[in-house]
């Protein structure tokens, strides 16, 4: 439910109760009055009630939450979904029990679903939104991972100097690479191949 009509003797009495029944705060709705109240004759015979509607500000974490229901549900999980802002963008971290088929594959069904949600999100709003979708702390986990292999792969082109080439990796994971390598000396990282399969490739640089 995102939009009530509601009486009261005031706006403002129509106003909370429109806020009680929708479960947010004053600033999250918008107010549009449809009726003022009226005073009656003496003060209470013929007088009528305020009328206003109240519309829910849905934000971006809404409108992921409402889209990934369906998902959840033809999977059989209910996840517990807690969302944080962080700078430029809205993590959506989602806990419970038999997460793993949203994570998929390294990651693969976790990023395709955060690619959709994205997708679909941005039809709404002007400014660009970045959404984050992880499970219990999984994209953290696979940073890790990632640096460690980036350094351990690092170590292996420094003895050998010869070139080594990564399985095929989306952006945010090959920036991780780059990053984690930036400052080795005789290393370079550079990435070929289309999307999705572009990988990264680490290369003795003399």
């Amino acid at each position: 439910m995102n939009t009530v009509e509601v009486k009261g003797r005031t706006v403002e009495d129509a106003v909370a109760s429109g806020l009680e029944q929708l479960g947010v705060e004053r600033s999250q709705v918008e107010v549009e009055i449809l009726e003022e109240p009226t005073k009656g004759f003496l003060g209470f015979i013929g007088g009528k009630d305020a009328l206003v509607r109240l519309t829910k500000i849905l934000l971006p974490q809404d409108i992921a939450k409402e889209l990934l229901q369906p998902i959840f549900k033809s999977y059989g999980i209910t996840p517990e979904i807690i969302v944080k802002e962080e700078e430029n963008q809205i993590k959506l971290e989602f806990t419970g029990d038999n997460l793993g088929i949203l994570i998929g594959r390294r990651g693969d069904t976790l990023d395709a679903l955060q690619y959709w949600i994205n997708l679909s999100i941005n039809k709404h709003f002007d400014d660009k939104v970045k959404l984050i979708l992880d499970v219990e702390g999984y994209r953290k986990r696979r940073e890790e991972t990632l640096i460690k292999l980036a350094k351990r792969l690092s170590k292996k082109v420094k003895a050998t100097r010869r070139k080594i080439v990564l399985e095929p990796m989306n952006p945010f994971e090959r920036r991780i690479i780059h990053t984690a390598l930036q400052e080795e000396n005789n290393i370079q990282t550079f990435s070929e191949g289309d999307e999705p399969f572009r990988k990264v490739v680490i290369a003795f640089k003399r």
